[in-house]
């Protein structure tokens, strides 16, 4: 994915311009799919049928 190659690179201009594309046409997979390809192994992997769990409330 060039996003993460020039996010790795630290070339902004790239990635601002990539980013700009990308947001014309990415979905909610993609971000997903986008998060985890720039955070591998930080994260459990989620999927759009799978979102992130909300915070536990705190009792009061």
């Amino acid at each position: 994915m060039a996003i993460t190659e020039a996010v790795h690179d630290g070339d902004d201009r790239t990635v601002r311009r990539l980013l700009a594309r990308f947001a014309e046409v990415a979905t909610i997979a993609d971000l997903y799919a986008l998060r985890n390809a720039l955070l591998p192994g930080e994260r459990p992997a989620c999927t759009p049928q799978q979102p992130p769990e909300p915070p536990t409330p705190v009792p009061a």
